[in-house]
């Protein structure tokens, strides 16, 4: 159909009521600039509190709330389609984030709406009405929501965005977001520009609506409005192409017309194919069906057998039983493994323990959850071991070894393949009275997607093991990767070295005393856990969130922590020797008589942190947000200060003049400053607190600033 043309009206007297309208661009241009005016209109209202929020959330002296749930599941609703990490876990935000986030959603739905309630019932937006811009229906009426809902939510944004990210999620730049939204604006443009192909180059989403978007700097003829659009209409319709009797699918409907009897060949071939389809299907579907019924007939016949050979009157030796407790694994089938569990569970014939054990490895993962139940029960029963008798304990204790060795043993056997396996709230380690008979070992193995929640892995072995896998796509960093869940677990003393555990969750985890030499962290998620004493030499914990976590006495030596999110976190007698904490959010941090010597913590947020008694030789402070915070008797020689804010931070004590350095303390870099003097060269003093004199003597002379102690 051709687009309506909208004539003027040639009546002179009512020409020059109407003020004279100056050059103005071509109806395409406007039409484009009203477009991306109402895309940014839409942007912009999201993105405006969504950035102070982000402001507000670098604040230390807002309060800290957990993040609003709607947020979640909007961010996980955005980021799986997108293949996007999903961030999991608990997260603290400052409480004017919460709400400021959530208006970042809000307002774009509203703003959205808004618009789209102005073109429904006026044909135009705010900014289509500023560049004179107007969409109509075919009787030259605005279009309702009706044809609006058509227009946008399916012509203008549905098809185009589903065939940018088909075209994306099914070839090779999958998942690199950037080429989806080149591609995505590619689709978007061609859409709303029309396609070269077309004569009037009229767009997608204005045929399927049968809109028409004109100018509304031209009005219309006073007398016939209704007119042009007929006429355009009948214009359509002479032109519109008829079929040619050349054509062959034509030609074909034209033979079955004049010749009914072989349409009604057709016809019945047709349903008898499908009849003798549906048969045949429905055949085969019953006769797998009784194939089924007569498999499940016959394991339980022969289950039944095997169990016999248990009872006390049966008269089988131990010999018969091992093969009937093998005979059982082949089975494959739920009733014999519970079976098979609540033998190992129950058995007084350790002689047989090791058979069984055997059998239920064979069996693999389909075991586990009834491997965690009676391991549950085992464990319960333990824990009241003040009311049995020593040997009721060791017998109980036994069972449990066993029962958390053939959980290892599967780990091991199907390695890779754990996703999703439940061992939450479980006993894998075995301590009583002070005896470790038992140790879970799994290192070296790919135990990604497995649930830990609050499990006992105490003393575990996971070195160079994979908590992480790239889920089904097949690669990292996508909204599916098989990610562990450790959360609230018990890991003392367990050893990690060179694990990965990127963005593997561990909120409030007990990992004091654990070995994490070299452990991949990054962006894990650490809120509230527990790190005391733990080593974490040369470890990644770039971008994790470590919140109200506790890191007292643990070694951070040559760790890289850049961007990571330590508030409130208490790293009191932590070492952190040539640390990386460049952009690291340690406000309300307490580092009471830590070492950071050589640490990098350029650009850090450590307002409000206690620094007393630390020892920062050599440390690298350079535009860090020092404000409030606490350095009585702390060693800042060597440190670079320059453009640090040190307002409110309190000075009583702390040590700036350089003492000559001990060879024995290799580890300290004096800073590459050029001389001394650059040391606090700039920095503003003026609101620090407790400076005594001989500070502000150094500070003057080494060319800092204060109004009170420098002339």
């Amino acid at each position: 159909m051709a687009t309506p043309s909208v004539r003027q009206n040639t009546n002179e007297s009512s020409q020059s009521n109407e003020p004279k309208q100056s050059v103005t661009l071509p109806l395409g241009t406007r039409r484009f600039a009203a477009w991306v005016t109402e895309i940014t209109l839409v942007v912009a209202s999201g993105l405006l509190p969504f950035g102070v929020g982000v402001y507000a959330n670098t604040r230390s002296d807002l309060n800290r709330v957990p993040l609003n749930p709607i947020l979640i599941i909007t961010e996980r609703a955005i980021k799986s389609p997108l293949a996007l990490p999903v961030s999991y876990g608990t997260r603290n935000v400052a409480l004017p984030t919460n709400f400021l986030w959530t208006l970042a959603i809000i307002a774009p739905l509203s703003i959205s709406g808004w618009q789209l309630y102005l073109l429904a019932t006026t044909g135009s937006t705010m900014p289509k009405r500023w560049f004179g811009v107007k969409v109509v229906s075919e009787s030259g009426q605005p279009p309702g929501w009706s044809g609006i809902l058509l227009r946008e939510g399916i012509g203008r944004w549905t098809l185009p965005m589903s065939v940018a990210y088909v075209i994306w999620r099914y070839s090779f730049a999958f998942p690199h977001l950037s080429i989806f939204t080149v591609l995505a604006a590619m689709v978007l443009l061609a859409e709303g520009t029309g396609f070269p192909w077309q004569k009037d180059r009229r767009a997608l989403h204005d045929r399927l609506a049968r809109t028409y978007t004109v100018d509304a700097l031209i009005p219309p003829h006073s007398e016939d409005d209704s007119e042009w659009m007929e006429l355009e209409q009948e214009e359509a319709i002479a032109t519109e192409p008829q079929p040619s009797a050349a054509n062959g699918k034509f030609q074909l409907w034209q033979q079955l017309k004049q010749k009914p009897s072989l349409s009604l060949l057709g016809a019945g071939i047709a349903s008898m194919t499908t009849v003798l389809a549906i048969l045949v299907g429905t055949q085969i579907y019953i006769q797998q069906q009784q194939n089924r019924r007569a498999d499940a007939q016959r394991n339980r016949e022969q289950f039944s057998a095997l169990v016999k050979q248990f009872n006390s009157t049966s008269g089988a030796n131990n010999q018969q039983r091992r093969s009937a407790i093998l005979a059982m694994a082949a089975l494959q089938d739920s009733q014999a493994n519970k079976f098979l569990v609540e033998l190992l569970k129950t058995t007084n014939n350790f002689t047989l323990q090791e058979t069984i054990e055997q059998a239920l490895v064979s069996i693999g993962l389909s075991v586990l959850p009834d491997l965690q139940r009676a391991n549950r029960f085992l464990n319960s029963k333990l824990e009241s071991a003040d009311k049995l008798s020593p040997q009721e304990q060791k017998l109980l204790q036994q069972r449990l070894q066993a029962n958390q060795r053939v959980i290892n043993q599967i780990l091991v056997v199907d390695n890779g393949k754990t996703q999703g396996v439940d061992l939450s709230r479980i006993n894998l380690d075995q301590s009583i009275s002070g005896k470790r008979n038992f140790k879970l070992a799994l290192d070296k193995l790919d135990i990604w997607g497995v649930n830990f929640k609050y499990t006992n892995l105490k003393g575990a072995s996971f070195q160079g093991s994979r908590f992480r896998g790239p889920g089904e796509d097949g690669r990292w960093d996508t909204y599916d990767d098989w990610i562990t869940d450790l959360s609230g677990a018990t890991m003392t003393q367990a050893n990690l070295t060179d694990a990965n555990l990127s963005r593997v969750v561990l909120v409030r985890t007990d990992l004091s005393r654990a070995v994490l030499n070299r452990a991949n962290l990054l962006n894990a998620r650490l809120v509230g856990a527990n790190l005391s004493s733990t080593q974490l030499v040369g470890a990644d914990l770039r971008g994790a969130v470590l919140e109200g976590a506790s890191l007292t006495g643990a070694d951070l030596a040559d760790a890289k922590l850049n961007e990571a999110d330590l508030y409130a976190a208490r790293l009191g007698r932590a070492i952190a020797i040539g640390a990386q904490l460049p952009y690291t959010n340690l406000s309300k941090t307490d580092w009471q008589g830590a070492d950071l010597s050589g640490a990098n913590l350029n650009r850090a947020n450590l307002s409000n942190a206690n620094l007393s008694a630390t020892r920062l030789t050599g440390a690298v402070l350079r535009y860090a947000n020092l404000k409030g915070a606490n350095f009585r008797d702390a060693d800042l020689s060597l440190a670079d200060l320059r453009g640090t804010n040190v307002a409110g931070a309190d000075f009583q004590g702390a040590i700036f003049t350089s003492a000559k350095q001990d060879p024995s303390d290799r580890f300290v870099e004096t800073p590459k400053t050029g001389t001394e003097s650059a040391v606090v060269a700039g920095v503003d003093f003026t609101e620090a607190k407790n400076l005594d004199p001989k500070q502000l003597v150094y500070i003057c002379t080494q060319g800092g600033i204060h109004p009170r102690g420098c002339p």
